[in-house]
Protein backbone atom coordinates (compact mmCIF):
# COMPACT_ATOMS: atom_id res chain seq x y z
CA UNK A 1 0.00 0.00 0.00
CA UNK A 2 1.44 3.22 -0.85
CA UNK A 3 2.00 6.10 1.76
CA UNK A 4 -0.39 8.36 0.78
CA UNK A 5 -3.14 5.54 1.00
CA UNK A 6 -2.07 4.83 4.32
CA UNK A 7 -2.39 8.75 5.17
CA UNK A 8 -5.64 9.08 3.76
CA UNK A 9 -6.63 5.86 5.81
CA UNK A 10 -5.70 7.60 9.65
CA UNK A 11 -6.57 11.06 8.35
CA UNK A 12 -10.71 9.24 7.79
CA UNK A 13 -10.15 7.35 11.14
CA UNK A 14 -9.08 10.36 13.03
CA UNK A 15 -12.02 12.07 11.29
CA UNK A 16 -14.54 9.46 12.63
CA UNK A 17 -12.72 9.07 16.06
CA UNK A 18 -13.02 13.04 17.10
CA UNK A 19 -16.99 13.65 17.20
CA UNK A 20 -17.41 10.39 19.10
CA UNK A 21 -14.12 11.50 21.55
CA UNK A 22 -15.95 14.94 21.86
CA UNK A 23 -19.63 12.83 22.68
CA UNK A 24 -18.10 11.02 25.20
CA UNK A 25 -16.56 14.64 27.24
CA UNK A 26 -19.25 16.17 26.43
CA UNK A 27 -22.03 13.82 27.76
CA UNK A 28 -19.86 11.96 30.51
CA UNK A 29 -17.29 14.13 31.58
CA UNK A 30 -20.25 16.92 31.32
CA UNK A 31 -22.53 15.31 33.90
CA UNK A 32 -19.48 15.94 36.22
CA UNK A 33 -18.78 19.32 35.87
CA UNK A 34 -21.32 20.16 38.73
CA UNK A 35 -20.08 17.59 41.84
CA UNK A 36 -22.91 16.02 43.07
CA UNK A 37 -24.49 17.63 46.58
CA UNK A 38 -24.40 15.38 49.60
CA UNK A 39 -26.82 14.11 51.09
CA UNK A 40 -27.71 14.10 55.28
CA UNK A 41 -28.86 11.85 57.83
CA UNK A 42 -28.53 8.73 58.26
CA UNK A 43 -28.13 5.79 55.13
CA UNK A 44 -28.33 2.09 54.88
CA UNK A 45 -26.90 0.35 51.96
CA UNK A 46 -29.54 -1.57 49.82
CA UNK A 47 -30.37 -4.66 48.72
CA UNK A 48 -30.54 -3.76 44.87
CA UNK A 49 -27.61 -2.59 42.63
CA UNK A 50 -26.86 -0.16 39.81
CA UNK A 51 -24.85 -0.55 36.53
CA UNK A 52 -21.56 2.19 36.48
CA UNK A 53 -19.07 1.68 33.66
CA UNK A 54 -19.88 -2.09 34.02
CA UNK A 55 -19.80 -2.51 37.53
CA UNK A 56 -22.22 -3.49 40.06
CA UNK A 57 -22.61 -1.19 42.84
CA UNK A 58 -24.67 -1.53 45.87
CA UNK A 59 -27.42 1.10 45.94
CA UNK A 60 -27.71 3.47 48.98
CA UNK A 61 -30.79 4.44 50.91
CA UNK A 62 -30.82 8.03 51.97
CA UNK A 63 -32.40 9.61 55.14
CA UNK A 64 -35.80 11.23 53.79
CA UNK A 65 -38.44 13.16 55.85
CA UNK A 66 -41.56 12.25 56.99
CA UNK A 67 -44.91 13.32 55.85
CA UNK A 68 -47.11 15.86 57.99
CA UNK A 69 -49.79 17.59 57.77
CA UNK A 70 -49.23 21.51 58.54
CA UNK A 71 -51.47 24.60 58.03
CA UNK A 72 -50.25 27.66 55.80
CA UNK A 73 -51.07 31.38 56.31
CA UNK A 74 -54.00 30.92 54.22
CA UNK A 75 -55.30 27.86 56.80
CA UNK A 76 -55.08 25.55 54.13
CA UNK A 77 -53.83 21.83 55.10
CA UNK A 78 -50.23 20.94 53.61
CA UNK A 79 -48.34 17.51 53.10
CA UNK A 80 -45.73 16.16 50.86
CA UNK A 81 -48.56 16.15 48.23
CA UNK A 82 -48.47 19.79 47.83
CA UNK A 83 -44.73 19.62 47.28
CA UNK A 84 -44.71 16.71 44.59
CA UNK A 85 -41.58 16.45 42.61
CA UNK A 86 -40.55 20.00 44.25
CA UNK A 87 -37.25 21.54 45.46
CA UNK A 88 -37.91 22.82 48.82
CA UNK A 89 -35.77 25.47 50.72
CA UNK A 90 -36.83 25.63 54.23
CA UNK A 91 -36.43 27.87 57.89
CA UNK A 92 -37.61 27.91 60.65
CA UNK A 93 -39.62 31.31 61.80
CA UNK A 94 -41.74 32.73 64.62
CA UNK A 95 -43.10 35.86 64.62
CA UNK A 96 -43.36 37.07 68.53
CA UNK A 97 -40.64 38.99 69.50
CA UNK A 98 -37.75 41.36 67.85
CA UNK A 99 -35.45 38.15 66.46
CA UNK A 100 -33.05 39.85 64.42
CA UNK A 101 -31.97 36.02 62.75
CA UNK A 102 -35.41 35.54 62.15
CA UNK A 103 -35.74 38.95 60.49
CA UNK A 104 -32.24 38.78 58.56
CA UNK A 105 -33.19 34.83 57.17
CA UNK A 106 -36.64 35.86 56.46
CA UNK A 107 -35.08 38.81 53.99
CA UNK A 108 -32.45 36.52 52.61
CA UNK A 109 -35.66 34.01 52.20
CA UNK A 110 -37.43 37.11 50.04
CA UNK A 111 -34.46 37.36 47.66
CA UNK A 112 -34.52 33.70 46.84
CA UNK A 113 -38.16 33.57 46.36
CA UNK A 114 -37.92 36.69 43.82
CA UNK A 115 -35.00 35.28 42.06
CA UNK A 116 -36.65 31.81 41.49
CA UNK A 117 -40.47 33.22 41.40
CA UNK A 118 -41.16 32.14 37.64
CA UNK A 119 -39.34 28.71 38.29
CA UNK A 120 -41.99 25.96 39.19
CA UNK A 121 -39.49 23.71 40.85
CA UNK A 122 -38.27 25.43 43.58
CA UNK A 123 -40.59 26.29 46.69
CA UNK A 124 -40.02 27.92 50.15
CA UNK A 125 -41.38 27.39 53.54
CA UNK A 126 -41.13 28.79 56.71
CA UNK A 127 -41.92 26.59 59.35
CA UNK A 128 -43.12 28.52 63.37
CA UNK A 129 -41.49 26.65 66.22
CA UNK A 130 -43.99 28.59 68.07
CA UNK A 131 -47.27 26.99 67.10
CA UNK A 132 -49.40 27.79 70.20
CA UNK A 133 -48.46 31.79 69.18
CA UNK A 134 -47.96 31.30 64.84
CA UNK A 135 -51.88 30.33 64.24
CA UNK A 136 -53.05 31.27 60.64
CA UNK A 137 -54.92 34.37 61.68
CA UNK A 138 -51.05 35.57 62.96
CA UNK A 139 -49.22 34.19 60.44
CA UNK A 140 -51.65 35.90 57.38
CA UNK A 141 -50.39 39.42 58.29
CA UNK A 142 -47.26 38.30 58.68
CA UNK A 143 -47.04 36.47 56.16
CA UNK A 144 -48.19 39.56 53.64
CA UNK A 145 -46.03 41.99 55.20
CA UNK A 146 -43.07 39.08 53.65
CA UNK A 147 -45.32 39.00 50.65
CA UNK A 148 -44.83 35.56 51.07
CA UNK A 149 -47.52 33.78 48.74
CA UNK A 150 -49.00 30.57 49.59
CA UNK A 151 -47.70 27.86 46.95
CA UNK A 152 -44.71 29.54 46.47
CA UNK A 153 -43.57 30.51 50.03
CA UNK A 154 -45.60 28.57 52.40
CA UNK A 155 -45.08 30.10 56.26
CA UNK A 156 -46.50 26.97 58.03
CA UNK A 157 -47.85 25.76 61.91
CA UNK A 158 -49.46 22.53 63.11
CA UNK A 159 -49.31 20.57 66.24
CA UNK A 160 -46.42 21.43 68.51
CA UNK A 161 -45.31 18.13 69.22
CA UNK A 162 -45.65 17.13 65.42
CA UNK A 163 -43.81 20.22 64.47
CA UNK A 164 -41.06 19.90 66.87
CA UNK A 165 -40.71 15.88 66.26
CA UNK A 166 -40.61 16.50 62.12
CA UNK A 167 -37.72 19.71 63.54
CA UNK A 168 -35.52 17.04 65.36
CA UNK A 169 -36.04 13.72 64.23
CA UNK A 170 -36.75 14.91 60.52
CA UNK A 171 -34.55 17.43 60.21
CA UNK A 172 -31.86 16.24 62.05
CA UNK A 173 -31.67 20.36 63.68
CA UNK A 174 -32.39 21.45 66.89
CA UNK A 175 -34.88 23.16 68.03
CA UNK A 176 -36.23 23.68 71.90
CA UNK A 177 -38.42 25.71 73.61
CA UNK A 178 -38.71 26.43 77.48
CA UNK A 179 -39.89 29.10 80.17
CA UNK A 180 -37.75 31.60 81.92
CA UNK A 181 -39.72 34.16 83.74
CA UNK A 182 -43.13 32.93 82.63
CA UNK A 183 -42.23 34.03 78.97
CA UNK A 184 -41.83 31.55 76.33
CA UNK A 185 -37.92 31.20 75.30
CA UNK A 186 -36.80 29.90 71.80
CA UNK A 187 -33.68 27.73 71.46
CA UNK A 188 -33.03 27.08 67.57
CA UNK A 189 -30.30 26.29 64.47
CA UNK A 190 -30.82 29.38 62.63
CA UNK A 191 -30.40 27.41 59.19
CA UNK A 192 -31.48 27.21 55.87
CA UNK A 193 -32.36 23.85 54.67
CA UNK A 194 -32.17 22.40 51.01
CA UNK A 195 -34.49 19.43 50.39
CA UNK A 196 -34.56 17.55 47.26
CA UNK A 197 -37.91 16.77 45.74
CA UNK A 198 -37.46 12.89 47.22
CA UNK A 199 -37.71 14.61 50.30
CA UNK A 200 -34.01 14.09 51.26
CA UNK A 201 -31.50 16.47 53.19
CA UNK A 202 -28.95 18.09 50.58
CA UNK A 203 -27.48 20.74 52.56
CA UNK A 204 -27.52 23.28 56.00
CA UNK A 205 -26.49 27.06 55.69
CA UNK A 206 -26.01 29.56 58.04
CA UNK A 207 -28.74 32.12 57.36
CA UNK A 208 -26.86 35.24 59.02
CA UNK A 209 -23.84 34.51 57.29
CA UNK A 210 -23.71 35.75 53.50
CA UNK A 211 -20.67 33.46 52.39
CA UNK A 212 -23.55 30.34 53.64
CA UNK A 213 -26.17 32.55 51.54
CA UNK A 214 -24.39 32.60 48.40
CA UNK A 215 -23.28 28.69 48.98
CA UNK A 216 -27.18 27.83 49.06
CA UNK A 217 -27.74 30.05 45.58
CA UNK A 218 -24.91 27.96 43.85
CA UNK A 219 -26.65 24.35 45.36
CA UNK A 220 -29.97 25.02 44.46
CA UNK A 221 -28.56 26.13 40.62
CA UNK A 222 -26.86 22.43 41.29
CA UNK A 223 -29.88 20.35 42.20
CA UNK A 224 -31.88 22.02 39.50
CA UNK A 225 -29.48 20.56 37.12
CA UNK A 226 -29.15 17.28 39.23
CA UNK A 227 -32.94 16.82 38.68
CA UNK A 228 -33.11 17.94 35.28
CA UNK A 229 -30.96 14.85 34.47
CA UNK A 230 -32.49 12.68 35.96
CA UNK A 231 -35.49 13.41 34.84
CA UNK A 232 -33.99 13.02 31.02
CA UNK A 233 -32.30 10.18 32.11
CA UNK A 234 -35.43 8.29 33.34
CA UNK A 235 -34.78 7.70 37.11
Amino acid sequence: MKFSSIKKIIILVSILAVPGFLYYELVEQGKNRYKPLPFFGPKKVAATFHSKRGKQIPDTIYHQLPDFRFINQRADTVSWKNYEGKIIVLNLIYTSGNNYAVEFANKAMNVYMNTYIKNPLIHFMGLSIDPVTDVPAKLLPYAEKLKAKAGKWDILTGDSTAVYNWINKGLYIDAQQHFEKGERKFTYSNLFVLLDPQHRIRGYYDATNQEALSKLNDEIKVLVAEELRNVRDGR
